[in-house]
């Protein structure tokens, strides 16, 4: 439950910190800390609009979005503490419950009937296809490397000590950071911001999505993010004590947001392009970590 507590709290700061990080890189005040939460507090007082061209899918997969998100954080665990939910392989559930989250989003975006919506659907599902295998390489690479197939037995068997180790946790980091942002269609992969339809891939899928179902959506990403800093941040408390593992937890998710600010301020996005080549070049990224398991393990021919 403690792991719960944390990334709730994490998530509720956590988009305010990227949001204040790019506008001092622009030279600007910006808003604060919680204005995103303000907002999605304003969204929920609203009512919702439906198109009379959507079906009720189109009405669900907000919720269910929103629910697979929170059962996914449910098996996070946070250093000797378990998640709500753990068992052997809860991985693989926290990995297809999410897919079922972004399975609904893009069918309903499908319902619409829009094909800007559709098109931006067609991406999302491309780009969450590639990165499914860099998470699963990552993940069975540490369960082999650690005898567990728990995310908790995994995070607790891990021993950062060795050089080998600082670099399969460097490169885990790396991978994790970067699905997080796939995921979030954040940048290199999209700039959350565009109002261009034809370069957009999330925020189109939810142009029809208004009130207190775009505040689902809305919140769902927030939490996510910290989800995925939770995971990093697993890699490098271990079994250390509360009194330096919740500090680390914040520290560590506020690294991550002030990196993913500033990698939004000064680095372009890819071309449309190219974003297939970079996310699938993420899975060679944990096929070296698996490999180092091999070489950790001495278990090369």
């Amino acid at each position: 439950m403690l792991s719960v507590i944390l990334i709730l709290i994490a998530a509720i700061f956590f988009t305010g910190v990227i949001i204040r990080t790019k506008s001092l890189a622009s030279g600007r005040k910006g808003p604060g800390l919680l204005q995103p939460v303000f907002d999605v507090v304003r969204l929920f007082r609203k009512g919702v609009v439906y198109s009379e061209t959507t079906s009720f899918v189109f009405q669900i997969a907000p919720t269910i979005y929103f629910a697979s998100v929170i059962m996914a954080m449910l098996v996070v665990p946070f250093g000797q503490s378990r998640g709500v939910l753990s068992f052997n392989g809860d991985f693989i559930f926290f990995a297809y419950v999410l897919g079922l989250g972004k399975f609904f989003s893009i069918i309903a975006a499908m319902d619409t009937g829009s094909s800007f919506e559709g098109m931006g659907a067609s991406r999302e599902a491309l780009y969450s296809m590639f990165a499914e295998p860099a998470f699963f390489i990552l993940m069975g690479s540490l369960a082999l490397l650690s005898g567990h197939t728990s995310f908790q037995e995994i995070f607790a068997a891990l021993h950062i000590g060795s050089q080998i180790s600082y670099a399969l946790a460097a490169l885990a980091t790396f991978v994790l950071l970067m699905i997080a942002m796939i995921e979030s269609s954040r940048m290199p992969i999209d700039d959350p911001k565009t109002h261009l339809e034809l370069t957009m891939i999330h925020e189109v899928m939810i142009l029809d999505n208004s009130g207190f179902d775009l505040g689902l959506i809305l919140t769902a990403g927030y939490v996510k993010f910290a989800i995925y800093g939770a995971l990093i941040v697993n890699l490098f408390i271990g079994v250390i004590p509360y009194q330096y593992a919740i500090p680390s937890f914040f520290g560590i998710q506020f690294l991550m947001a002030v990196a993913i600010g500033l990698i939004e301020s000064f680095m372009a996005r890819f071309r449309m392009s190219h974003n297939p080549q970079f996310v699938v070049a993420l899975t060679s990224v944990s096929l070296l970590i698996f490999f180092g398991v091999l070489l950790i393990l001495e278990k090369f021919i």
